[in-house]
Order: C-alpha cells, then structure tokens, then sequence
C-alpha cells in the first residue's frame, strides 16, 4: 500500500548557522537563522543540459550527450516582518567580495508535524533581494522574496543520509 502523498502547506526552511562561510568577524554580525515563518518556497529543481549529437554512418536517430548540470535558484516569499535577517543576509554578501555563503534546507512535515522528506542546499548565495508590492486598495499581506543561487542539492532520506 502506498502511502499518502505529503501536504505542502507545512514546511520548515532553515539556514544553519553552523554553515555560513564568513570570517568569525563578519558572522558574529550577521543574524545568523531565518526567523519566522514562510509562505513559499519555489524552485526546488535541478536540470541536465544535453547537446544532440549525430553519429556518424548512424541515419536511425541522434544520440543525446550531457554536458553539464545545473540547480534553479530557490525562492523563500515571506510577509514583512521588523526582523531583518534576509535583508541582513543579502547585504552581506554585497560587502564581502566571497559572498555570505550558507548551507540549509527545505523541510516537508507529514501530517504528524514530523519531518517527512527534506532537501538540503549547499554553497547558498543570497543573490536577489525583492521587496513588498504596495497597493492602497488592496487588504493583502506585504511580501518580501529572497532569491538562493546555491550549489547542489542533496535530498535527506530519513536515516539522515543524503542523496
């Protein structure tokens, strides 16, 4: 019997602190985990790029060759709150020349509330920033959106392995 698949309302997204590649100075003044919580996460994906190749004395089909791969940035959207930690992140990486690089992950609670599937990101730069859309006429929370440029993902399995 297959199991249910999982909601996707309930999702925790972390940035460890443990993981930020920044000199002691530097990280010391950085908020160092995202607080609060998350309305969206997107772009959790990655793609292979494959040129075609046709082969010689071959006129039957064409053979697809990989040549590199590559992961879609991930974007958190989150109403605007007074704490200003992705603010704070993506500044960071604007004044040092390295960047402010951090590890976390996306986390998928079962219905339990206990963490069911996870996804792990490494190498993440906080590489777009946006700010709420304001209109007067409108009852709507202010989101702000922060785009991770990062280098790989790694899904957790629940042994806590990753893969």
């Amino acid at each position: 019997m297959m199991p249910d698949p999982l909601p996707k309302y309930r999702f925790l997204v972390t940035l460890d602190p443990g993981d930020a590649y920044l000199p002691p100075a530097q990280a010391l003044l950085l908020p160092l985990v995202a607080a609060g919580a998350f309305q969206e996460v997107t772009g959790l994906g990655a793609q292979l790029e494959v040129t075609s190749y046709a082969e010689g004395g071959r006129n039957d089909s064409v053979r697809q060759l990989p040549l590199r791969h590559s992961w879609n940035r991930i974007t958190l959207k989150r109403g605007v709150v007074r704490d200003p930690v992705l603010w704070s992140w993506y500044q960071a990486g604007l004044a040092d020349s390295l960047g402010a690089r951090r590890d976390g992950a996306v986390i998928v609670l079962g219905p339990d509330g206990v963490p069911a599937v996870a996804w792990g990101f490494h190498g993440g730069l906080a590489a777009k920033w946006s700010g709420p859309d304001l209109h007067a006429e409108q009852n709507a929370v202010a989101l702000e959106s922060l785009e991770i440029a990062h280098e790989g993902l790694t899904k957790v399995t629940q042994d806590g392995e990753g893969r």
